[in-house]
């Protein structure tokens, strides 16, 4: 029985060994499945019976034909660089003796005499008695790292700017010797130290702030900040966070800084009167680059203070006897509402002799003193109370002058300190004359505007209202330059009875713009009126005519019939057929609101490109209680944004204001927009567009006319 007992304990010594061979078998071709296709190497060492086995790509990683390895540790050896051989024997040794993970980086003497750097990863595995018995493992070629870290060092050395790279625990990890230099220390002193203690004033300063807060949202910053003595510097900083911790390049700006220093002094020693020459330059810049005589005035009274006085008030004058405070500014923020409700009362309390009116009267500057009680008695009312509580101690009426006339003044305030000097006083005069001949071509230019917007809506005729139909049209005119423009809309009867809308777009924004446009709108109500054609024979006719009369005009159209027949005006619909030239797509509203594009099957040309471009109808039949909208394209089109979103703004507005416009005065809907008992009056048609407009233009002044043509199918008598 022993030794029936001693073969068993050998038969299942040797079972355990095949298993364990088998699994170290396994083991080796899962990892260099793994490996290879990563473009590494593997190798298994059997600490066994010595045999070292290199997979094809670590062969050739090495430069070693596999006929010319042997297969031993010592092959291994012999292709090492000889200064790495111990480094890399030494880790060797510890992952077999302590059965551990294996890491080395080292040289490799390929048989041409090429040095290449690998990295080596692995781990020793232990055998039946917890020994090593194989070393398995993988390695890559890092020479082309090796080459950029050393192509980046040598930038990072030879670059003027100093750098420094801190770790997450706030140590140096590199220093260029730029940043040594200007850091007064050793670069061995100064790696593996941490900042805050080896540079101790920067604790609680822009340093640290910064440094700190890069780290913890991400983004760089860049500040100039003093260190006091002993480095006693001024430093420009660059801080860039990275997975390798936080960059800082900084230079020495102490002696720019204190030539800006010098230079300030130079300007704060510098009288009063050469500053304020400045403020004359930029006065003028300031007022030419704006078109808006309100603009141009708040702009003017900021101007104003505190260069020449405590506070101020800018009036604008017609004929000098109806006046308005257009603008005013104070130094203290508390008191610029005291300022604006003086200048809202003020008119109506000051004498005809008082001070601005004389100003006005005479073209020269009146001087106030004592003002308070000067002006108060001037004055009535609340607005005397105000100026009481304001208590101006000198005054300045200063006026504005343009083209021999004059247009208003200026009021400068003094609540304390000197009076302002002759020198001063010519300056405001100066002022005050370019402040007016700016501020009168704001107006000419508003004027014109206002002349250009009249004349375009002149060239549009009201549209035709027919009794089943309700149409509300809305120009805007666009705010870059006072010029009429191209975009038009019409809605007409034909004799068959047929109802047609159009709305299109002459490309130009100029007066021969405006000329094409008209010709166009009234060929297209001719070519309609006469042919009784549908829209696609409509814009044929167009096309023709405007090539044989020379109209010489390239514009975008939409034109739209509403047809009904009996057996529609029994079932309470009305088909709408369109065509479009190269125009933005109509919107259709249903009665229960919702909101589609009417998109023909394909894209057409548009007019005065070919007048043999295909024109081709598109019919749908909708129920009635229904809205058409048809728009230019200044409604949805904004610089710098794609136009798929400007339309989808406009479907969102479309809607919003829809449920707005079927509201009644309580809130809740009116009678009929649900969609099945349309009723007269169960939609506010205006209300709509101008939600409309309010959502997609809103405060803004656009670049680009707006034309805008909505249509309700109101209810219908049964024939």
């Amino acid at each position: 029985m022993p030794g029936l007992t001693g073969a068993q304990d050998g038969d299942d010594v040797d079972a355990e060994l095949a298993a364990l061979a088998a699994r170290y078998e396994t083991d080796r071709l899962r990892w260099q499945l793994a490996v290879a296709a990563g473009g590494v190497g593997s190798f298994d060492w059997d600490l066994v019976s010595g045999r070292l086995e290199w997979d094809d790509q670590l062969l050739e990683i090495f430069g070693i034909a596999r006929e010319d390895f042997a297969g031993t540790i010592e092959a291994f050896d012999a292709a090492l660089h000889p200064d790495d051989l111990d480094r890399v024997n030494e880790a060797i040794g510890v992952a077999v003796e302590t059965c551990g993970q294996y890491l080395a980086e080292y040289r490799v003497v390929r048989p041409d005499g090429r040095q290449r750097w690998v990295r080596a990863r692995g781990v020793a595995l232990a055998g039946a008695d917890g020994r090593a018995v194989r070393l398995l493992g993988a390695a890559y070629d890092t020479t082309s790292e090796r080459d950029s870290d050393a192509r980046i060092q040598r930038v990072l050395e030879t670059m003027p700017s100093a750098f420094f790279l801190l770790d997450a625990d706030w140590r140096f990890v590199y220093v260029n010797s730029a940043a040594a230099r200007m850091l007064d220390r050793p670069r061995e002193a100064l790696l593996g130290g941490i900042v805050w203690e080896l540079f101790p004033d920067a604790v609680g300063t822009m340093f640290e702030e910064s440094y700190r807060g890069a780290v913890a949202d991400g983004e760089p910053r860049r500040f100039e900040e003093y260190y006091p003595a002993p480095l006693d510097r001024w430093y420009e900083v660059r801080a860039w966070p990275g997975p390798d911790g936080l960059s800082v390049y900084f230079n020495d700006v102490t002696d720019r800084r204190a030539a800006q220093d010098e230079a300030r002094a130079a300007r704060d020693a510098a009288e009063a009167s050469s500053r304020r020459l400045a403020l004359l330059a930029d006065l003028g810049d300031d007022l030419t680059s704006t078109l808006d005589t309100h603009d141009a005035v708040a702009r003017l009274a900021r101007h104003l203070v505190p260069a020449f006085g405590t506070w101020c008030l800018v009036t604008m004058s017609e004929d000098q006897r109806h006046l308005r405070d257009l603008a005013s500014w104070h130094v203290d923020p508390r008191l610029r509402a005291t300022v604006t409700r003086y200048a809202e009362l003020r008119m109506d309390a000051l004498a005809p002799s008082s001070y601005l009116f004389r100003a006005l009267r005479t073209g020269e500057t009146v001087a106030v003193p004592d003002a308070t009680e000067a002006i108060a008695r001037v004055l009535t009312g609340d607005a005397r109370d105000l100026l009481r509580d304001l208590a101006p101690r000198m005054a300045y009426a200063v006026p504005m002058r343009a083209r021999g006339r004059t247009l208003g003044a200026i009021t400068v305030f003094l609540d304390d300190g000197p009076d302002l000097g002759t020198e001063d006083l010519t300056l405001l005069t100066q002022l005050a004359d370019r402040a007016g001949m700016a501020l009168d071509n704001a107006r000419l230019y508003e004027r014109q505007r206002e002349i250009a917007v009249g004349l375009q809506r002149s060239l549009l005729s009201a549209p035709a209202q027919p009794d089943d139909l309700e149409v509300v049209v809305r120009y805007v005119a666009a705010s870059e330059a006072a010029q009429v423009g191209g975009d038009w809309y019409d809605a007409f009867v034909q004799p068959s009875g047929s109802t047609v809308l159009a709305i299109g777009d002459v490309m130009g924004h100029d007066t021969p713009a405006a000329a094409a446009m008209s010709q166009l709108r009234t060929l297209l109500r001719g070519i309609a009126h006469t042919t009784d054609g549908t829209p696609a024979q409509i814009l044929r006719g167009l096309d023709s005519a405007a090539e044989a009369l020379h109209v010489g005009a390239m514009a975008t159209a939409v034109v739209a019939r509403l047809e009904q027949c009996d057996r529609q005006r029994s079932a309470a619909t009305t088909t709408v057929r369109w065509t479009n030239a190269g125009h933005l797509p109509p919107l259709l509203v249903l009665p229960d609101g919702t909101v589609e594009q009417l998109v023909a099957p394909r894209p057409e040309l548009v007019l005065g490109l070919d007048v043999a471009a295909t024109r081709t109808d598109s019919e749908r039949e909708v129920p009635r209680g229904s809205v058409l909208l048809l728009y230019t394209d200044g409604l949805v089109e904004r610089r710098g944004e794609h136009l798929e979103r400007g339309i989808g703004r406009l479907l969102a507005a479309v809607g919003e204001a829809w449920r707005e416009a079927c509201a009644g005065a309580d809130g809740r809907p009116r009678p009929g927009t649900d969609g099945t008992s349309p009723a007269v009056g169960s939609i506010d048609v205006a209300a709509l567009v101008d939600g409309v407009l309010a959502r997609c233009v809103g405060d803004r002044e656009p670049a680009d006319d707006i034309a805008v043509l909505a249509v309700h199918l109101g209810p219908q008598h049964p024939a």
